[in-house]
């Protein structure tokens, strides 16, 4: 059986056939290849931008826990605040009704107690007074005493610090050396006190100065400037 060679015409249709199978499967193969380095590009760009945003995810949950501890640090005095108010409304109201005077014969009663006490001479007291709050329920009047006093040194320290410790409030503004002789110091002494209002009139009537005070209270009396503190405020109460 002899086969039948295929003619000159046909394989060349043959060749060419084969070229354009090439040449098609050629572009499919490029285009797969493209399609897939397109998506290894985006798996990796995708790789990249997810390991960013985990990143920034934690940076920022721990700018976030930091602001959190900051805040609660922040608002921690601010816990139990009304009865920390109420607490020192409460040591405002005692210092006020216990240690401040309500009028000028306490003070100059207190100052010569403890004069008495230290074995001090208080040879003048002198007053001046502004008011500092008006309101009925909580007026205050400041009062400056310029005091001049002679004793011992040791007697002039045991007055000044009874002065510091005493039940009544004074605030010691200036001591000056006015001069000594024959073991005795003279000096001047500046203070500052405050008059409230009373509570109430029943207060008011157990105010008395004491019967050892009285001699001194009435020296001050009339040692002080009555007429200016008159013509201030009204007098002295």
């Amino acid at each position: 059986m002899k086969l039948k060679l295929p003619e000159k015409g046909e394989l060349a249709s043959l060749v060419e056939r084969a070229r354009e199978l090439l040449s098609q499967l050629n572009l499919h193969y490029a285009g797969v290849g493209a399609l897939a380095l397109l998506n290894l590009y985006l798996l990796v760009h995708i790789g990249f931008s997810w390991r960013e945003a985990s990143s920034q995810d934690a940076d920022a949950l721990a700018a976030q826990r930091v602001s959190l501890k900051t805040a609660e640090i922040a608002a921690k005095p601010l816990q139990g605040l009304d009865a920390k108010l109420a607490s020192a409304k409460g040591d405002a109201d005692k210092f006020y009704q216990r240690r401040l005077p309500i009028s000028y014969s306490q003070v100059a009663a207190e100052l010569g107690v403890l004069s008495k006490k230290s074995v001090v001479k208080l040879t003048r007291v002198q007053y001046a007074q502004a008011p500092v709050l008006g309101d009925e329920d909580g007026a205050l009047t400041e009062v400056l005493m310029d005091a001049s006093l002679s004793g011992d040194y040791r007697e002039l320290v045991e007055f000044i610090n009874g002065l510091e410790r005493d039940r009544q409030f004074f605030l010691i503004n200036g001591v000056t050396l006015t001069g000594a002789q024959s073991g005795t110091v003279n000096l001047r002494l500046r203070l500052t006190t405050y008059l409230r209002a009373p509570a109430s009139e029943e207060e008011m009537k157990k105010v008395e100065i004491k019967p050892e005070a009285e001699d001194e209270a009435a020296s001050d009396a009339k040692a002080k400037p009555v007429k200016a503190v008159q013509a201030k405020t009204g007098g002295p109460r």
